[in-house]
């Protein structure tokens, strides 16, 4: 059974660092983008960052640009996103999703992937 799993979400203050982590299970991420997806209350989902098979790109939302890095450990069949500087608005459940993709960039698209996580929570606030 293909199965992504997030952890490393919690509560933290503005300012703060979380480090996200997406495990694969039933499968191998080596040829699979990964995005990182989130969704506040109320709001559509939005594609925070992606990374390609090789690691060669990865891109962010100009939201999270700075902030944010995305990195994968293939030998660990885990992708992580690094979200330094959190601000309340960065608040949301947070969501990553496997493409299978050999070749070519990532997409930021939600509908360009087929196995998502169940989501874990982030909550910035003082």
């Amino acid at each position: 059974q293909l199965q992504l799993v997030e952890s490393g979400g919690g509560l933290v203050q503005p300012g703060g660092s979380l480090r996200l982590s997406c495990a694969a299970s039933g499968f191998t991420l080596d040829y699979y983008a990964i995005g990182w997806f989130r969704q506040a209350p109320g709001k559509e989902r939005e594609g925070v960052s992606c990374i390609n098979r090789s690691s060669g790109v990865t891109i962010y939302a100009d939201s999270v640009k700075g902030r944010f890095t995305i990195s994968r450990d293939n030998a660990k069949n885990t992708v992580y996103l690094q979200m330094n500087s959190l601000e309340p608005e960065d608040t949301a459940v947070y969501f990553c999703a496997a493409e299978f993709r050999p070749y070519g960039p990532c997409s930021r698209s939600s509908e360009s992937y087929a196995y998502w996580g169940q989501g874990t929570q982030v909550t910035v606030s003082s």
